[in-house]
């Protein structure tokens, strides 16, 4: 594999479109950001250098289906084209030019878990993954794309992703079944989206999916969940009191994560029981009995923090 010889056949790939395009270029810019976001996850994890290349690949490819969704539709919309199963189609059955991914990757022995990791890299979930390095591989990609959307969400024009400004965002209010999933710490049915804000919110419930330890020590580092919050005006009364609750519990989130010292193919799913425990204990116990409850000494558990949660 090499990655700078797939790079130029990306850029070549991409004559085919308008790259003056405000939602091209913003998808030119994060295919490069998830790529870095990759790398960077890869070194922190100190995976091998091909398991590093393999993930830079996937990162290259991973979108590759949107060019021709913004193309024909000019829309990020699901609805419009399930962009992740088109690129696995251009890329591995691309009738007449069959195997498109020849020109970006000669060899063929890592086109499953190239390919599974593209089709299910948008997934509500991530499922149906026997073999330990494609799942590896994965959510390497998972975690990748969320990084990188946050720089998107800071940086780029909301009309061209949302379609809508900050303002009529911030104004809108938050539909239940959206407010009861952010607020089980679930990511957001994109059928249940209805309002500017149900789609702010998403992108937000995105953090309680990543799959890595590396990975959010990189959204502790860039301050990105208090930075992605404080970009919309809320003047929706009620979207701004949820909104104030989601930032603490997204806070807390990540804080906890950042305290245990187990390996990270289990510590995500201790923390996350961790903080599950902390957040019922926040919203159900008086305060005063916390207070007290907290100065008492407890051994420390196998899990990595102490009794009384």
């Amino acid at each position: 594999m090499d990655f700078y010889t797939a790079k130029r056949q990306f850029n070549n790939y991409l004559k085919d479109y308008d790259c003056h395009n405000d939602k091209i270029r913003l998808k030119i810019a994060h295919t490069y950001g998830v790529v870095k976001e990759s790398t960077d996850i890869s070194a922190r994890m100190q995976l091998s250098e091909e398991d590093t290349t393999l993930a830079k690949m996937i990162a290259l490819l991973h979108d590759i289906g949107r060019f021709e969704q913004l193309k024909q539709f000019d829309s990020f919309l699901p609805d419009t084209m399930d962009h992740a199963a088109y690129g696995v189609k251009i890329l591995f059955n691309n009738a007449p030019h069959q195997n498109l991914i020849r020109n970006f990757i000669p060899e063929s022995d890592f086109d499953e878990i190239i390919r599974i990791s593209i089709a299910k890299h948008s997934d509500f979930k991530l499922d149906g993954i026997s073999d330990a390095r494609t799942l590896l591989h994965a959510k390497i990609i998972r975690d990748a794309d969320k990084l990188d959307n946050c720089r998107v969400k800071l940086e780029d024009r909301l009309e061209t992703f949302m379609d809508t400004s900050a303002e009529e965002t911030g104004a809108s209010a938050i539909s239940p079944k959206v407010r009861d999933s952010i607020l089980r710490h679930e990511c957001i049915l994109s059928s249940d989206r209805v309002t500017p804000m149900d789609y702010w919110i998403s992108y937000l419930a995105y953090f309680y999916d990543i799959n890595f330890r590396e990975s959010l020590d990189i959204i502790e580092e860039q301050n990105y969940i208090p930075k992605i919050i404080a970009r919309i005006p809320y003047t929706n009364p009620e979207t701004k009191e949820v909104m104030k609750r989601v930032e603490e519990e997204l806070i807390e989130y990540a804080r906890i994560g950042l305290i245990s010292s187990c390996p990270c193919t289990d510590r995500i799913t201790i923390d996350r029981t961790h903080f599950v425990l902390s957040m019922i204990l926040q919203y159900t116990i008086p305060a005063s009995v916390l207070t007290v409850v907290a100065t008492i000494p407890a051994p420390t558990i196998a899990a990595g923090f102490t009794l009384p949660y």
